[in-house]
């Protein structure tokens, strides 16, 4: 290895150091007994080290998920009201990088749990497939 021909001993990885491996040890010249008992207790603190990781990860997850809902505002719709709906990939309506996003304006006809909606077309035709809210934006005259 050039590393061995360079600095005249093997490459020792910062994991290795942090958790010594029997390669570190026995460079330390330590005895089988006193390796054992020093490996035991690595292996005793793998587990705290790996609750801390999984704690902190949650903390983490936590801190995201209420600075995101901070500034989420879930949309109120009302029967009667202007909205538009967008076109997705897969429709047949999407028709390259410069065709518009969103249709309409549709009229929200009913409102159903779980924040979907039932659109009616402005010529009074009511569509039965029912519409994500997520999918659904108010319509500004």
């Amino acid at each position: 290895m050039p590393y061995m021909l360079v600095y005249g001993s093997e490459v020792v990885i910062p994991t290795e150091v942090d958790i010594p491996s029997l390669r570190v040890i026995q460079e330390d010249k330590l005895d089988g007994i006193e390796w054992t008992r020093i490996e035991q207790g690595q292996l005793m603190l793998v587990d705290e080290k790996r609750m801390d990781v999984v704690c902190h990860g949650q903390l983490y997850q936590n801190r995201m998920a209420s600075a995101f809902n901070k500034k989420v505002k879930p949309w109120q719709f009302t029967p009667g009201q202007l909205v538009l709906k967008k076109i997705f990939p897969h429709q047949e309506e999407a028709k390259g990088k410069f065709a518009p996003n969103r249709q309409g304006p549709y009229v929200a006809h009913r409102l159903l749990s779980r924040r979907a909606l039932i659109l009616e077309e402005m010529d009074k035709r009511v569509n039965t497939n029912p519409i994500n809210s997520d999918a659904i934006k108010k319509y500004y005259i």
